[in-house]
């Protein structure tokens, strides 16, 4: 079982910036990957950003350059950083661990809402 509890959740004005921040209960090293995903109001939940155990990245276009995914072994904590922030970012923003064979598990999500 892993737990994952995200924060850094907010209101922000549209052109500003916002971390977003998701520890796990256990080591992250051993895990397949990570990721942060968002689902907006009457849309399907989306990939926004991974990050595998090798430290690979991978960005969808909607993001691309503007958000960036890392991750802190040591604090079994992985963080995502938005800037440039856009009235379509607004979402409940929800990590992700795969954990292979082990598994996938799912944070309750943190809510993001950019005011133009």
């Amino acid at each position: 079982q892993v737990q994952l509890v995200e924060s850094g959740g907010g209101l922000v004005q549209a052109g500003g910036s916002l971390g977003l921040s998701c520890e796990a209960s256990r080591s992250i090293s051993t895990f397949n990957n990570m990721g942060w995903y968002r689902q907006a109001p009457g849309k399907q939940r989306e990939l926004v950003a991974r990050i595998t155990s090798g430290g690979g990245t991978n960005y969808p276009d909607a993001v691309k350059g503007r958000f960036t995914i890392t991750g802190n072994n040591a604090r079994n904590t992985v963080y995502l950083q938005m800037t440039s922030l856009k009235p379509e970012d607004t979402a409940v923003y929800y990590c992700k661990a795969n954990l292979g064979n082990y598994g996938v598990y799912w944070g309750k999500g943190t809510l993001v809402t950019v005011s133009s």
